[in-house]
């Protein structure tokens, strides 16, 4: 064999190494992010028991579970009547709504920051948890009460929605979104929206005002479960919907343009996942008010982790929020027990510090907002 063939035969055995060097990556990555999923549904199972068992009124690990196999008609035992009392009609419905606001709220930033095309997209910055507050509060403020347990949950969906469409209206630009445009489109929504809650304090009564505090700082330590069936309806149709748009969201990732030859109409996916995102942040908003960060951080984190397929971002984002959220209202109750620390104040106090390195990075990244 001369040397011509020789380097030949090389050339035309390159693209059969770099085929199976890519087929290597690409199992290792459908292992990595099975592997991440299954930890992160290990993970929520074991700290359901653990977070039924604390609190001020302590309950073994093992008699949570045997309440849970009694009620469920697999064996086990009733507790006492106490025990009970505070297990099912205390930490069960906030452990619920605690999955369910979680859940909602890292799904709601998945899909945003997909939409928007940039990690720095979720409903809080950009004013949606704001926005959906104000109908909230308002509907307390001035004792609206239309649709029974629904008028705060129907209040806060139409104000999340407006608050949605307005910021996506003024980020646009030429054709796109303006990520320093959505940004300050956010702050400013953010502030417009405490001058509203500053005035609703202003002309609400003694009991308003303290419903009207616990939206501004966030907590589920009013969970019941009532307040679990009015969240529950737009949580889980938005949950169940948003998976199904995956596939058009990882086009829309290749760009307007590409996407657009490849079938994906722009548009009107964007506005149905506008309207998503504002059904799940108004359920969670709806019942635990403003709680910042969740959706920028666990979409971030899991896309650093395994890439930004959505495939698995959009369900993950879900599984992890509300493992999060679960974490984070466990310690809000039992750190500083007996007083409860704010949820959203927790929240805020770890996502900030999150949010600056993640500006930083894209900014470095960019080479510069200019």
């Amino acid at each position: 064999m001369t040397v011509v063939d020789a380097k030949a035969g090389e050339k035309a055995g390159e693209p059969a190494v770099t085929e199976a060097r890519a087929t290597g990556s690409a199992r290792k990555r459908r292992g990595t992010v099975w592997l991440l999923g299954a930890g992160l549904v290990l993970a929520l199972l074991a700290l359901v028991p653990v977070a039924g068992a604390l609190g001020a009124y302590p309950i073994p690990v093992g008699d949570v579970l045997a309440s849970v196999q009694h009620r469920i008609g697999l064996g086990g035992r009733e507790l006492d009547r106490v025990a009970e009392s505070v297990l099912w009609n205390v930490r069960f419905p906030r452990i619920v709504l605690a999955l369910l606001v979680g859940a909602s709220l890292g799904c709601a930033g998945a899909l945003m920051q997909g939409v928007f095309g940039n990690p720095l997209a979720e409903p809080g910055v950009i004013g949606i948890s704001s926005g959906a507050a104000v109908g909230a509060v308002g509907a307390i403020a001035f004792g609206v009460n239309v649709l029974g347990t629904w008028t705060v949950s129907a209040f806060a969906f139409l104000a999340g929605l407006g608050t949605v469409l307005v910021v996506y209206a003024m980020a646009r630009s030429g054709g796109r979104t303006e990520v320093v445009t959505l940004i300050l489109t956010g702050i400013a929504v953010n502030a417009f929206a405490g001058a509203l809650i500053g005035l609703f304090l202003f002309f609400a009564d003694a009991a308003a005002i303290q419903q009207i505090t616990f939206w501004q700082l966030g907590s589920l330590s009013q969970a019941t479960w009532p307040k679990v069936a009015a969240v529950l309806p737009c949580a889980v149709v938005g949950l169940a919907v948003a998976p199904f748009f995956s596939r058009r969201l990882d086009l829309l990732a290749l760009g307007e343009r590409p996407a657009r030859h490849l079938g994906v109409e722009v548009e009107r996916l964007r506005v149905v996942l506008i309207l998503v995102i504002a059904m799940l942040t108004a359920a969670a908003v709806s019942v635990s008010g403003i709680i910042g960060f969740v959706g920028l951080v666990v979409p971030h984190l899991l896309r650093m982790a395994v890439g930004p397929g959505h495939r698995f971002l959009v369900p993950g984002s879900a599984v992890s929020g509300a493992l999060v959220l679960l974490a984070a209202d466990l310690a809000a109750r039992t750190v500083a027990a007996p007083a409860e620390l704010p949820l959203g104040v927790l929240t805020a106090l770890l996502g900030s510090p999150f949010f600056f390195w993640l500006l930083r990075r894209t900014r470095r990244r960019q080479g510069g907002w200019a």
